[in-house]
C-alpha cells in the first residue's frame, strides 16, 4: 500500500488521495503524438489505488506501457475555489510516472471514451519520495528535472516550457475540484515519451537538488 514519505524516509501524516493530472501542457509533447496544443490544458484524475512506489526495482502493472515523466506537487492544506494563494498550500515536489497504455487510449479516443482504463488502472502512477518545497530553487520558473534511460537523456521538463505554470495550474482546477491534504497535482510531461520494456534502467532528477531517483524495471508478475 502506498505510503506518502519525504525523501529521507520519514512518513506523512497525509492520507493517499487522488491525482489531478494535466494533460498537454508542454506543446511540443503534444505534438509528438499529433495532438493540437489546446488554449488551455486538460484535466484528468488518477485515484488513489493508481499510486505505487517509485523504487529501486518497479513491477509495471500490465506490459507496453508508455512513460510520461512528470513533476508532482503534494497538497498540505484543504484547498477549493475561495483559497486565497493556493500555492501556499503546497508542501512537497517529486517526480512521478504517468504510466499509459497508448495502444488503449487511442482506441478510447476513436470512439470518443474516457481515458480511465487506459490512465487509471491500478499501479499507473509511481511516485517519488517528496522533496520539500523550501529545498526547490526559489524561482518556481527555473525548476526543471530530467528522465535518463539505459543511461541517455529522454526526457528534460523544464516550468519555464509549460503551457501553464504550476500556481495557475492550480487555480484552474480548483475551478471544478478541490484539493484535500495528500492529493497530488502532475503537471504535465515534456517530449520524448515513449514504451517501457523490463529491463529498463530509468534515472529520475530534480535539477539543482539532491533528490534523484533510480529504478530497474521488472517484468509483470514477476
Amino acid at each position: 500500500m502506498f505510503t506518502h514519505r519525504w525523501w529521507q524516509g520519514e512518513t506523512l501524516d497525509l492520507p493517499v488521495g487522488k491525482a489531478v493530472c494535466i494533460g498537454r501542457n508542454y506543446a511540443e509533447h503534444a505534438r509528438e503524438l499529433n495532438n493540437p496544443v489546446p488554449k488551455q490544458p486538460l484535466l484528468f484524475h488518477k485515484p488513489a489505488t493508481a499510486f505505487c512506489e517509485l523504487s529501486d526495482s518497479l513491477q509495471l502493472a500490465r506490459p507496453g506501457l508508455h512513460f510520461e515523466t512528470e513533476l508532482a506537487l503534494l497538497i498540505g492544506a484543504p484547498l477549493n475555489a475561495q483559497s486565497v494563494n493556493p500555492w501556499s498550500a503546497v508542501i512537497g515536489v517529486t517526480l512521478a510516472l504517468d504510466l499509459t497504455d497508448r495502444d488503449l487510449q487511442a482506441e478510447l479516443k476513436q470512439a470518443g471514451h474516457p481515458w480511465e482504463r487506459a490512465k487509471a488502472f491500478d499501479g499507473a502512477l509511481p511516485i517519488g519520495t517528496w522533496l520539500p518545497i523550501e529545498k526547490m530553487p526559489a524561482n518556481v520558473a527555473d525548476w526543471s528535472y530530467r528522465l535518463d534511460m539505459n543511461g541517455a537523456l529522454r526526457q528534460h521538463g523544464q516550468v519555464s516550457q509549460m503551457l501553464c505554470a504550476p500556481a495557475q495550474l492550480l487555480e484552474l482546477i480548483l475551478v471544478d475540484f478541490s484539493l484535500q491534504p495528500g492529493d497530488v497535482v502532475l503537471t504535465g510531461t515534456p517530449a520524448g515519451v515513449g514504451v517501457l520494456s523490463t529491463g529498463d534502467d530509468l534515472l529520475l532528477r530534480l535539477d539543482n537538488t539532491d533528490w534523484q531517483q533510480r529504478c530497474r524495471l521488472a517484468s509483470p508478475g514477476s
